[in-house]
């Protein structure tokens, strides 16, 4: 949520400068520095008095180390929210992404060139969100023998995707009992999306052993297991995490650790992200805003993209709270928009 704060034209220019030279130099930003930006006409005494103003409002603060002030948290969002100028996407990136998905059907290889182009054009760590399983739609499964009872299930969505797990029944299943099973599921599941699948299946399963034929039992028991063993971490791709070592105020070992430790777990990323995906347009979360606190000095900033006009997943950058936002707030924007496109083509 957006704080309210009543400031004047002229304190306003001041936060925004100070923050813009912050982000830029990654240093502590001095009365002195201000005084020498062409933006600021004031004297000494007049940029020392409306700094403190800004420090007692919560919006700078002096770190222990150094007389000059750096944003908080709150100045970062006073500034994202209403003293921003955003500059125009990187050319460059956005034609690099544009031929590269244009010549690309498959759906994930188009999610992974997202984030792997926003990650190298923003030098920060991307993030992408898989397309939610409602809008995944199933086409054909097929059951594989495999050693020590074992079985091998290949699940074919609609977009051409494969997806596959190794699920262990409780009995040992002959190659032709596995033929049927797939029959079966085929015959009469083809065209549902995985997310009513997986709930019918789950129904089904409560249904008295004679209330369905053999075949049919053993089909449902075998989808529902291949269907509720999906690991939450295939929904979510990453690239480029290793370019957060080169920001100082990231780069010290346990801070590295705790980040790359929730960056392989996954789970409470995908939470915010999908938190994310539950608004319209860009969000961006600075700092403790995200409660979560591996993110704690870092900033999401993120967009939906979608299929055929339906929300379908979620991509962003995660970098310092010392970011660019004027550049990689668009470079995201644009991101999301050429995926959306490409994904409506594929399809």
């Amino acid at each position: 949520m957006t704080i309210e704060y009543s400031l004047n034209k002229r304190s306003q220019q001041f936060l925004k400068v100070l923050i813009e030279q912050y982000i830029e130099e990654g240093a502590p930003v001095g009365s002195r520095a201000l005084s020498q930006s062409p933006e600021i006409k004031s004297s000494p005494a007049t940029i020392r008095n409306v700094m403190s103003d800004l420090e007692s409002l919560g919006l700078i603060k002096s770190p222990h180390v150094s007389a000059g002030r750096v944003p908080t948290i709150a100045g970062y969002r006073l500034f994202v929210d209403t003293l921003l100028q955003l500059e125009k996407p990187n050319l460059k990136a956005i034609e690099q992404l544009t031929k590269t998905m244009a010549h690309e059907v498959d759906s994930s290889k188009l999610l992974e060139t997202a984030s792997t182009v926003l990650s190298r054009f923003t030098h920060m760590a991307s993030v992408v969100t898989l397309p939610k399983r409602e809008q995944v739609i199933f086409q054909q499964i097929e059951f594989l023998p495999l050693s020590a009872n074992r079985v091998l299930v290949i699940l074919v969505s609609s977009d051409g995707e494969v997806h596959n797990r190794v699920i262990e029944p409780p009995r040992n299943y002959s190659a032709s009992e596995l033929v049927e099973a797939a029959n079966q599921l085929n015959a009469c599941y083809a065209g549902m999306d995985f997310l009513s699948l997986r709930t019918l299946l789950i129904k089904e399963m409560t249904k008295v052993q004679s209330d369905m034929d053999q075949v049919m039992s053993r089909a449902v028991k075998m989808a529902s297991k291949a269907l509720s063993d999906q690991d939450s971490n295939d929904d979510l791709m990453m690239a480029g995490q290793t370019n957060l070592m080169d920001f100082d105020e990231l780069s010290e070992l346990h801070r590295l650790r705790r980040l790359f430790d929730s960056f392989k777990e996954k789970n409470e990323l995908l939470h915010l992200l999908d938190r994310c995906s539950n608004a319209e347009g860009v969000q961006i979360f600075i700092g403790a805003e995200s409660g979560y606190e591996p993110l704690r000095r870092c900033s999401l900033v993120s967009a939906p993209y979608s299929v055929d006009g339906q929300l379908a997943g979620v991509l962003g950058v995660i970098g310092p709270t010392r970011m660019a936002y004027q550049h990689v707030v668009p470079m995201v924007n644009v991101t999301a928009k050429i995926l959306s496109q490409a994904l409506k083509i594929g399809n």
